[in-house]
């Protein structure tokens, strides 16, 4: 009797392969989205500590403000313990400062930009990312991505000054496969992860038989669990539409 193929198991979400989220330290988001306290005030905020979050890469920034409120935000290059930090429309551009980004001058680096105003941060979250802020048409911002993708979003999402810490973080070689273990443990993927072809025949479609460097064809209609991999065009002849 065979078992369940690698993919059957993800889609079935079990203990190994669920998110461990009580590893974590908290949401790293911006604070409550207040249209009217960000836009008529500047709230002052110090960096209280710098934390490690197992899986992400980026350290992260706790910061108190001057109201009570306490946020974590991943930490721009440069951040330290004791820095202070302005939150509000009418802050500074300074390193580690939080802003509209149609309020943030032309040219500047920034990173966890909000998609829309009060999302908490969508872009630039990684370690040594960010984006660019190009120009400011009407109430829209137009900015650069990481992957170099040019994007309109809101003037008035929020965005930090700066360049997200730990850049390089993947120049280094993890050298064992302990590290790589460990990391699979924090961010809920399967580790290792082998070849189905290296597979005996029970345990995967594609396993088994004298021909190694090949697949077993699979019919087109079948079911997840019996065609794995890309095996198959998603689609053949020309799209419907297109001239070329």
């Amino acid at each position: 009797m065979g078992k369940r193929l690698l993919v059957q198991r993800r889609g079935r979400g079990g203990s190994v392969f669920r998110h461990p989220g009580w590893k974590k330290i908290g949401r790293v988001a911006y604070r409550k989205y207040d249209p009217k306290e960000f836009s008529s005030k500047v709230i002052r905020g110090k960096v209280v500590e710098l934390l490690h979050d197992p899986g992400r890469g980026a350290p992260v920034a706790r910061i108190k403000f001057e109201d009570g409120i306490e946020m974590l935000m991943v930490a721009p290059e440069g951040m330290a313990v004791g820095q202070e930090v302005f939150y509000g429309e009418n802050a500074p551009p300074n390193l580690g400062n939080i802003l509209p980004v149609g309020k943030i001058p032309e040219g500047s680096q920034v990173c966890n930009v909000e998609l829309r105003p009060g999302d908490g941060g969508k872009f630039a979250r990684s370690s040594g990312t960010y984006a660019i802020v190009l120009a400011h048409v009407d109430d829209k911002t137009i900015i650069q991505l990481p992957s170099k993708k040019v994007k309109k979003i809101d003037s008035k999402a929020r965005a930090t000054i700066g360049i997200v810490a730990a850049g390089g973080r993947i120049e280094k070689p993890l050298l064992k496969a302990g590290k790589v273990y460990h990391i699979s443990k924090s961010k809920s993927f399967k580790y290792p992860t082998v070849r189905g072809k290296a597979m005996s025949p029970y345990a995967h479609p594609a396993g088994g038989g004298s021909h190694p460097k090949g697949l077993r064809p699979a019919p087109r209609t079948a079911p997840p669990g019996r065609k794995v991999g890309h095996i198959a065009p998603r689609q053949t002849g020309r799209r419907k539409g297109r001239k070329r």
